[in-house]
């Protein structure tokens, strides 16, 4: 239990509410027995303008009661006539929706002239149509389309993975855990130390990647901390407090002892600085034998064992998009 300091803790993702969706009115006709009069036979119409309307939610249908399911052709059509990307919108935005990077590798990439737009060298800043020919390193960019499903699964990284694609020292990545991704790449929604554990995003949707790595949207982590020795009274009041690092002031949103023994803290911050946790135990004399990372954006590791991952569910990702 993470004892609360001065902020709320993150939400817990409220149920989806299903749309309602119009009911199809019964037939309307009845046929009379034959064998009778004229007048009997003829066909009688149920008049149906007097029957109550259904009441509903106040919410549009999605679907008219009366309009047909569309043909497989006509699905297949859409999605060839569905725009490829937004029409007058930065570059780097549609790259990081394109999946080939976050909105900030994809700016660095602009600034070291690695894209071209129309055969043209990019400039940071430039602005790009749907028909535009987009390529970066030579490649060229198939730009992410508004029906391409946005993909985001949640891995327990284990102690001495590194999350970058590949290492000189050839130690071992986190991404030759994940599944592969046709036609796209995963990119890691933050990253955690070689000797840190827990949870990591990945996604292929790099505009995602910026807004939940951003520090105005402030997504908090919770960590669970083991020191070298036990913490005094007074140092954990002045974690607690807040300490002045070299880059800045930087107080957690809340700490606990786990357990009796003061080795061990619950610490939940939101802030996303390198190696910040370490750092303000380093500050007060203390050296972090083990970090792990026990929840992220209000997923924690429920179920999922150490160096696995999975998908997670739309509701889950519906929860990210509010939170960015």
């Amino acid at each position: 239990m993470v004892k609360k300091i001065n902020r709320d803790k993150p939400e817990k993702p409220t149920k989806a509410v299903k749309p309602v969706v119009a009911g199809k009115p019964k037939s309307a006709e009845k046929k009379a027995v034959a064998g009778k009069s004229a007048k009997s036979n003829a066909t009688h119409k149920r008049d149906v303008s007097d029957r109550p309307a259904k009441a509903t939610s106040g919410k549009p249908a999605y679907k008219s009661a009366s309009s047909p399911k569309p043909k497989a052709t006509q699905v297949a059509d859409e999605k060839k006539l569905a725009p490829a990307a937004p029409v007058d919108e930065k570059l780097q935005k549609v790259l990081a929706r394109a999946g080939i990077g976050s909105r900030r590798e994809m700016e660095r990439a602009i600034e070291a002239g690695q894209v071209k737009v129309n055969d043209k060298i990019a400039k940071l800043g430039d602005r790009v149509m749907a028909q535009d020919k987009i390529f970066v390193n030579g490649q060229r960019v198939v730009l992410r389309s508004e029906l391409t499903r946005r993909r985001v699964i949640l891995y327990n990284k284990p102690e001495g993975e590194i999350c970058s694609r590949s290492d000189p020292e050839g130690r071992p990545t986190v991404y030759g855990h994940l599944p592969p991704l046709k036609g796209e790449r995963w990119i890691s929604v933050g990253r955690l130390d070689f000797n840190t554990s827990g949870l990591l995003l990945f996604t292929n949707d790099g505009d995602m990647t910026a807004k939940l790595t951003h520090p105005k949207f402030e997504v908090r982590k919770v960590y669970h901390v083991s020191l070298d020795k036990k913490m005094s009274t007074e140092d954990y009041r002045t974690l607690c407090e807040g300490v002045e690092l070299a880059d800045g002031f930087i107080k957690p949103d809340a700490a606990e002892f786990v357990g009796t023994g003061k080795f061990e803290l619950g610490i939940e911050i939101h802030s996303g600085k390198n190696r910040i946790v370490r750092r303000m135990f380093e500050h007060l004399g203390y050296e972090v034998v083990k970090l792990d990372r026990v929840a992220f954006a209000g997923l924690t590791k429920k179920d999922l064992p150490r160096g696995k991952f999975r998908f997670l569910t739309e509701k889950e990702i519906s929860f990210l998009k509010m939170l960015g």
